[in-house]
């Protein structure tokens, strides 16, 4: 009998790092894939990534509606609350082996207390990194509910064992996010900006653009507009010089509304050529566009994974990734505007990096769905070193 492993989609992002996983379950023969899809993943102004993942020809078992619009902390929390409540109603029905959580998003914790309360074996993806926000608190929660791990960097394996998980419960597989930049062809279709619509002036896919995506940071709530604010000052000169600019929007954390607010007035009282705003692309449009790009800017962990891969120019931007490993392509900066001036015009000038494997070498999926396939789970936990004690 197949065994069965659920996995949760609930954003774009989300869904970019776990469809390899996702495949290669799919594709296994002795497992079966149960699909979950919620969260912003289920919203048209988040992208409405059900529709990619349907066209990619996924189906999902069912949907789970749980975010509780407002984009505070009050909520996320709320939200986290209602998802547990839901998924836990899923997991009942489809009576999963195993469930596969990715990284240390709101969604993510409801899907590992849910699992971890039911006695249903949690795997976690991406566990044992450091970063700032709220995930970091997040990601080592689960990290503490989960039964198997699939860190992307030795670091990362290390620290899992430090914080006292088991040694044979830790697999260091890589980011299954690389293995979609290294198996798909990276060449940048002529109409991808006009398929992809939104709103600004149009762009041209033969001449130089940066991308610019900026998350609110939740332990900052309440400066996401002073924050775009300063983003937009250091970008908006750069396009005025004919650089285009591919600018995404934030995701569904707390502060989300505030930054959204602070592009939408900026837009609205500045002349703003050559740069267009977009919901959402698919996985693998995303990877074409982080491959082509001049420089990526912002806080978005992609900079620092697949853009080390690829060895795309990053600007980081402020304390959301801090603490995480990077590699040689990325310039760290506070949320000033002169800084990201100053560092953007750095990685113009520098051009690519080298690629580097520091999270990843393209097969994260296929290892992580044979682990699934034979590995043992102890569902009562303990921490390593307590014969020590």
């Amino acid at each position: 009998m197949k065994r069965k492993i659920c996995i949760v989609v609930h954003s774009r992002a989300n869904y970019g790092r776990v469809k390899t996983v996702m495949r290669a379950v799919a594709e296994h023969d002795d497992l079966e894939l149960q699909l979950l899809v919620g969260s912003s993943a289920l919203l048209h102004r988040y992208g409405a990534v059900i529709d990619i993942i349907r066209r990619d020809g996924f189906q999902e078992a069912a949907v789970v509606h749980s975010i509780v619009e407002g984009e505070t902390p009050t909520t996320m929390a709320k939200s986290t609350g209602l998802a547990i409540i839901e998924l836990s109603t899923h997991f009942d029905n489809l009576k999963p082996d195993v469930v596969l959580t990715v990284a240390d998003r709101f969604e993510t914790l409801a899907t590992a207390v849910a699992a971890s309360y039911m006695n249903i074996p949690l795997a976690h993806t991406q566990g044992g990194e450091v970063t700032g926000s709220i995930d970091e608190s997040v990601r080592h929660a689960i990290s503490k509910l989960a039964h198997i791990h699939f860190p992307a960097t030795e670091r990362a394996a290390n620290y899992l064992l430090r914080i006292g998980e088991e040694a044979d419960t830790v697999h260091l597989t890589g980011c299954p996010a690389i293995d979609l930049v290294a198996e798909t062809d990276l060449t940048l279709p002529h109409d991808i900006f006009s398929r992809n619509r939104g709103v600004g002036e149009e762009l041209n896919a033969q001449k130089d653009f940066i991308i610019v995506l900026q998350h609110p940071v939740t332990t900052e709530y309440g400066s996401g507009l002073s924050q775009i604010q300063e983003t937009l000052e250091a970008v908006h000169p750069v396009a005025k010089e004919g650089m285009q600019v591919v600018w995404l929007w934030p995701n569904v954390d707390a502060g989300s509304d505030a930054i959204s607010k602070g592009i939408r007035r900026f837009r609205e009282l500045n002349e703003t050529p050559n740069m267009h705003f977009y919901r959402n692309f698919s996985p693998e449009e995303y990877a074409k566009l982080l491959a082509n790009a001049r420089c990526i800017v912002g806080n978005s962990s992609s900079g620092l994974r697949e853009g080390a891969f690829l060895g795309t120019p990053c600007v980081n931007i402020g304390t959301r990734q801090a603490g995480r490993e990077r590699a040689a392509n990325v310039i760290d900066v506070d949320c000033n505007a002169a800084e990201i001036s100053n560092a953007l015009a750095k990685q113009l000038k520098h051009g690519r990096y080298e690629s580097s494997h520091l999270v990843g070498d393209g097969k994260a999926g296929r290892r992580i769905a044979d682990i699934l396939s034979k590995c043992e789970f102890r569902i009562q936990k303990k921490l390593s070193y307590i014969s020590e004690l």
